[in-house]
């Protein structure tokens, strides 16, 4: 699955919510906080942390890229 963009970057936060994989900032922020996401296959502890296209998200034995809107 990838995610599309349209701005420069997206926070890890708001990729997780538009991937479906969760429900609110408010669990977003509870599996990032918990060590169970991953990005470009390093464990991500920061919410606000900026996704590029390239960038590919890992959580809960799934991943999913970004990509930029042409």
């Amino acid at each position: 699955m990838e995610i599309t963009i349209r701005d420069e970057y997206i926070k890890l936060g708001q990729a997780l919510k538009l991937a479906g994989y969760v429900g609110s900032g408010v669990e977003a922020k509870m599996v990032i906080t918990d060590g169970a996401v991953t990005v470009n296959g390093i464990t991500e502890v920061r919410r606000g942390r900026k996704l590029r296209p390239g960038d590919v998200v890992g959580f809960n034995g799934e991943t999913f890229g970004i990509k930029h809107a042409n």
